[in-house]
C-alpha cells in the first residue's frame, strides 16, 4: 500500500515553565498537511480521534522539533505507543548538520523570505481567551510554512539561515520523505 507523509504542528494548553513532562502540557489543536489528500485540516483536542488514524497511515510525520516535542506530548492522548510513528524532524536535521538549533522563523526568513504570525506563547494566550478560530489558523499558518519549507528543500537540495556573516546554505537531502513509500503497517490501535 502506498504511503504518503503528513505534516504536523501542535499547540498546547501550558508551556515548559508550567510542566516540564511534555505528556502533562496538553493539546488545544492540532494541524496537518495530508499528502495524500493534498490538503491542511486542523482538529481540536475533542477531535483527535480522527487524526490518529490519518498519523497510523502516514509513511513519515514532518514536522519542525515534532520527534522531540510534538509526538511525545500526542502520547498522553494516542491509546497505542507513539514510537510506532516515523518522524522526519527538520530541526533535527539542521541540528545535526550545523550543530546548533535554530527557530523555525529563522529559517523560512532566511530560506522563504516570510515570517511567522506568532509564536508558542502568544498559541496559549489565545486558547486561554477562547479565540480558537485565531489559535487554528496560527497552528495551519506553521503547518503550511514548515510544508514549503521541506517542499523548498526536497527541490533545491538546500535551505537557508541567517549568520552576523551573511545567509548561509545548509545542504539537504529530503526527496526520500516525500516520495511514495512501502513502509510497515502500524496496526489500528483505536476501537472502531
Amino acid at each position: 500500500m502506498k504511503k504518503f507523509p503528513v505534516v504536523l504542528d501542535l499547540e498546547t494548553k501550558y508551556s515548559f515553565r508550567d510542566y516540564d513532562d511534555p505528556k502533562k502540557l496538553g493539546i488545544t489543536v492540532v494541524a496537518i498537511y495530508d499528502y495524500k489528500e493534498s490538503q491542511g485540516k486542523v482538529f481540536e483536542e475533542k477531535e483527535l480521534n480522527q487524526l490518529f488514524p490519518i498519523l497510523e497511515a502516514a509513511s513519515y510525520i514532518i514536522g519542525y522539533n515534532v520527534a522531540n516535542f510534538d509526538i511525545l506530548v500526542l502520547q498522553s492522548y494516542y491509546p497505542g505507543r507513539v514510537d510506532v510513528f516515523t518522524p522526519f524532524d527538520i530541526l533535527d536535521d539542521i541540528k545535526e548538520k550545523i550543530g546548533r538549533r535554530i527557530s523555525l522563523n529563522e529559517v523560512i526568513g532566511a530560506t522563504l523570505g516570510k515570517k511567522k504570525t506568532g509564536h508558542g506563547f502568544q498559541a496559549i494566550n489565545l486558547y486561554n481567551e477562547g479565540r480558537i478560530d485565531e489559535l487554528k489558523k496560527y497552528c495551519l499558518d506553521d503547518v503550511m510554512f514548515t510544508r514549503e519549507l521541506f517542499e523548498y528543500g526536497v527541490k533545491t537540495g538546500e535551505i537557508f539561515y541567517l549568520t552576523p556573516g551573511g545567509k548561509m546554505s545548509i545542504k539537504v537531502d529530503w526527496k526520500k520523505y516525500l516520495e511514495n513509500q512501502e513502509t510497515k503497517d502500524i496496526p489500528l490501535t483505536l476501537p472502531f
